[in-house]
Order: C-alpha cells, then structure tokens, then sequence
C-alpha cells in the first residue's frame, strides 16, 4: 500500500469515527445492547406501550454515552408500535448554560413541539403556532413592560439576559404559563388525533439534550444545578402534561441526589444507560465489554484498515476511555492524527502511549480537595456525596468525566482511569 493510499486510509477512519446521532439503520450502529439482559430503550417502549393516557419517564447517562443514537432507536420502537413521537433536541431551543426555570423551560419544550407539528402536517391546532399563542398570553395577561418579545425562540436560546428578564417577570405567574402549556399540549394531541383519524392515537415526546445544562465558571455552575435540581424536583405536577407521554433526559448527579426523583414525578423508574462495562468493579477488564468497544471500531473501519490497530491496542484505549464511546472514538482519532504525522502504520504502541499521555494532560491539575473525594469514590465505587452543599463539585465530576457511571446489577461509579494513578500522587 502507497503512502497515499495509507493517508486516504486513515482519513476515511477518523471520519467514520466522527461523533454524532445514528440511526438503527446506519451501518455503522452496532445493536449491543439488545444483547443484553439490561436494555433501557426496550424498557421505555415497553413502559409507554403499556400505559393509557399519559407518562413521565426518565433517561439519564453521561454526555457521550450514546443516548441520542438509542433515542432514534427508542423512536423507531414506538413508531412500529403505532405512536406519534417527535424527538426534540433541546440545543436548539434552550440556553444550556444558564439556570432553568419551570416557566422557560415549559415554553422551550411547547415550542419546539409546536415547530415539529408544523413540520409534520404543515399546518398548527386551531392554525396558530405555540409562539404565537405564546405572544398572545404574555402581551394580554402579563406584564412584560421592558421585555421585546419579538424572536423570543432566539433570544431564549441566544441571550441569557433576555431569558434572566423573561425568568423574572414571569415569577408571579408560573401557573399561568403552565396552564398554557398544558392546554396547548391537549389541542396538539387532539389535532393529531384528528389528522391521523386515531382517536385513541399516543403522542409521545423525547426531551433530549436536558443532561447537558451546566454552568459557566464556579458560581454559574452552582446556579445551573441548583436550578435543575429545583425543576425536576419542585415542580413535578407541572412536568406530567395530560395526554402526553415524555421521556426527559436527565443529568446523571441528579440520581445520587434524588434517589426518589422518580416517585416525585409520578413517572416510572428511571432508564439509565451506563458506560460500556469494560472493567469490574475489582478494576479487572471485561473481556465482553471490550469485545463490544472493538466491534464498535470494527463496524467503522473499512475492510483493508482492519489492521490499523492490533487487539490489545484498541483494547488499551478501551480500557482507557472508561468505556465512554465519544472518549474512546476520541482517542482513536487522535492515534490516527498522530500516526498519519510521523507515517507509522500501523499505529506504533508510542503512538497509543501518546496519545493517553495527551488526554491525561486535559484532565490535570486536580486539585487536593478533589483527589480527596475521588479517592473515596475509587475505593468504594460509590457517589460519595456527604452533603448536599456539595452538589456543584459532584455535578463537575460527572460533566467532566473525571467519575464515570457503570452498571453491573445496580449503578456505581469510577474514577476515570487516565487519573486514578495521579490522584494518588
């Protein structure tokens, strides 16, 4: 093989690796866990298709676990079941550094539905938009003097001191907002009911991308958990919208904190999809876990690269990710930078070293007071979380990856392998 051709080669693996949402029928998705005996997303079919009028779900996992590729598959499930779902990504309506409130997080969700109907059947319920009625409500019943609410899907997704005004002019009238969302959710399912002739027709919603809100800086990070915590566990009568069935994403620190979370909401247990199990709790490796994490590579690679990488690299990296899928493409990608540089192929074991000795370095210094806690954490697998005062830094542990979320029987947690020597140190 030329040079060149090696070049094109691992071109075209650094692109097969990049990260975003995959469909079931992609090529490159590798069904592992309908293998399992621990299968959120056939759980949730399976909890929505049982269920008559209404349904509040729960789903949670760390940023790069795959949840927006399973929520495809959880959509296709529920479709071959006869239900209308729309799959919303939250990104594209909410400022997701910013605290939350029941009130613009309510108006964000209705108002993407209210777009994904549009879309649907090119028409709205009684042929307004949500943010049309919307408009209506806060310019006839609320006084929002100093406010322009003119282009408010933007300016609540783009400028966080429009959504902080908005947040306080709206704080007198929470309920108000929510009686509107909620009946505007009625209309939308009988509108759908209608245009579907189904009158017992489901409509389900998927929430994604919740599990990323989190704060900018140490007092904007507070804020933001804090206000999480307070959306989903102060105000769970206005999160179960009748005639709806919804799964909300969730930040995976709210699981420790609120154990109950799930009961507060009336919804079903919640869904969690862990880290890929590539090590025992013993820290011992998986062998099925890392069987998995190649096959995952292998779906990507093409037939003449099969040979990039041996076994026991991909292997290391696997083991070095944490199971994590976006960190473990991550790494690959970054080999294959590093090979193609110094045109080693296949990848040298300096290379792989490397670039582990690279993706420690992002995640250093830490500080005494946090080797402290994650060294409890390492030793007894668990969350660790002494007092609730303590939230923001768990919060911080679990968005930055420095603890990530398995399960074997029940949740537990570890320290990221790329640290655990240096937290030591």
């Amino acid at each position: 093989m030329s040079a060149n051709e090696q070049r094109e080669l691992l071109k075209k693996l650094f692109n097969n690796l990049e990260d975003h949402p995959l469909e079931p029928s992609d090529p490159f998705y590798y069904p592992f866990l309908q293998d399992s005996n621990d299968d959120p997303i056939t759980e949730l079919a399976g909890r929505i298709s049982f269920s008559q009028s209404q349904s509040v779900n729960l789903f949670t996992g760390q940023r790069g676990s795959g949840k927006s590729t399973e929520f495809r598959r959880l959509r296709n499930l529920l479709k071959n079941d006869d239900c209308e779902v729309f799959l919303l990504d939250m990104r594209d309506y909410m400022n997701l550094t910013t605290p939350v409130e029941i009130s613009d997080f309510l108006i964000s969700i209705m108002g993407a539905l209210s777009e994904a109907i549009k879309e649907k059947f090119s028409e709205a319920p009684q042929h307004r938009s949500y943010w049309e009625r919307l408009t209506k409500v806060l310019t006839s019943d609320i006084d929002m003097s100093g406010i322009d609410i003119v282009g408010i899907k933007a300016s609540l997704k783009d400028d966080p001191s429009f959504k902080e005004k908005l947040q306080q002019s709206l704080k007198g009238h929470v309920a108000r907002i929510v009686k509107d969302a909620h009946s505007f959710a009625q209309d939308v399912v009988g509108f759908i009911r209608e245009q579907t002739h189904d009158d017992n027709k489901k409509v389900v919603l998927l929430i994604d991308s919740v599990e990323q809100l989190r704060g900018v800086g140490a007092d904007g990070a507070d804020a933001v958990y804090r206000s999480v915590e307070n959306l989903f566990s102060g105000h769970a009568s206005s999160l179960q919208i009748p005639m709806l069935h919804i799964v909300y994403t969730i930040p995976p620190y709210l699981t420790p904190l609120v154990p109950a979370l799930g009961r507060q909401l009336g919804s079903n247990l919640g869904c969690t999809l862990p880290c890929v199990h590539v090590q025992q709790r013993n820290n011992q490796a998986d062998i099925a876990g890392l069987a998995i994490m190649r096959e995952l590579v292998k779906k990507r690679c093409p037939a003449q690269g099969q040979t990039i990488f041996t076994a026991v690299q991909l292997d290391n990296l696997a083991k070095a990710s944490g199971g994590d899928l976006r960190e473990f493409f991550r790494l690959i990608r970054d080999s294959v930078v590093k090979a193609n540089a110094r045109l080693i192929y296949p990848v040298s074991d300096a290379v792989i070293e490397q670039t582990l000795n690279h993706a420690r370095r992002e995640m250093l210094p830490i500080a005494q007071k946090d080797k402290d806690w994650l060294i409890e954490i390492n030793n007894s697998k668990k969350a660790e979380l002494a007092d609730i005062e303590h939230l923001p830094a768990l919060a911080r542990f679990f968005d930055t990856k420095l603890v990530m979320n398995y399960r074997n029987g029940d949740d537990w947690y570890d320290v990221h392998p790329l640290i655990r020597d240096e937290i030591r140190s």
